[in-house]
C-alpha cells in the first residue's frame, strides 16, 4: 500500500480525486474470453476502497470482444469512437458514437467490435455493497 493510499483511508475519502486516465492505461485482453486485445483504462482502480461503482474506457481493438457473460447488476456501455454490436440475452443491437447500451442485471451481455477502428467506450456499473 503506498504511503499516500494510506493517508487516505485514515482520514477517510476525500472530497475529490482527479484521475488522469494516461496513468491507469494497459494493455491487456477484454473480459469473459480474451477475444482480441484492448486498452483498458482502469481508472476507477486508482480510487481508494470502497467505492461504490466502477468506471472504465475500454478500446476493443478490431477483432476484440468482451465475452458473453451474466451480470448481477445494471451496466453502461456509451461508445465514444468506433462501431460495434451489444448482445442481452440473444439481442443484439448496433452501436455508434454517442449510443448508450443499458444492460439489465440478469441478463447474459457481451460487445464486439465491428468496422476498421478500434470501438471505444465507457463502461459504468455498481459494485456489490461493501458488508
Amino acid at each position: 500500500m503506498t504511503m499516500l493510499l494510506a493517508a487516505l483511508l485514515a482520514v477517510g475519502a476525500p472530497a475529490m480525486l482527479v484521475i488522469d486516465e494516461a496513468s491507469t492505461v494497459r494493455e491487456e485482453a477484454p473480459p469473459h474470453g480474451a477475444i482480441g486485445m484492448s486498452t483498458a483504462y482502469r481508472i476507477s482502480d486508482a480510487v481508494p476502497a470502497p467505492r461504490s461503482f466502477e468506471f472504465r474506457k475500454r478500446a476493443l481493438h478490431v477483432g476484440a470482444a468482451i465475452g458473453i457473460h451474466p451480470i448481477d447488476h445494471d451496466e453502461i456501455y456509451y461508445v465514444l469512437s468506433g462501431t460495434g454490436v451489444v448482445h442481452s440475452d440473444g439481442d443484439e443491437k448496433a452501436l455508434k458514437p454517442g449510443s448508450a447500451a443499458w444492460l439489465y442485471k440478469g441478463a447474459k451481455v457481451g460487445i464486439r467490435q465491428t468496422g476498421d477502428a478500434p470501438l471505444v467506450l465507457i463502461i459504468a456499473y455498481p459494485n456489490k455493497p461493501v458488508e
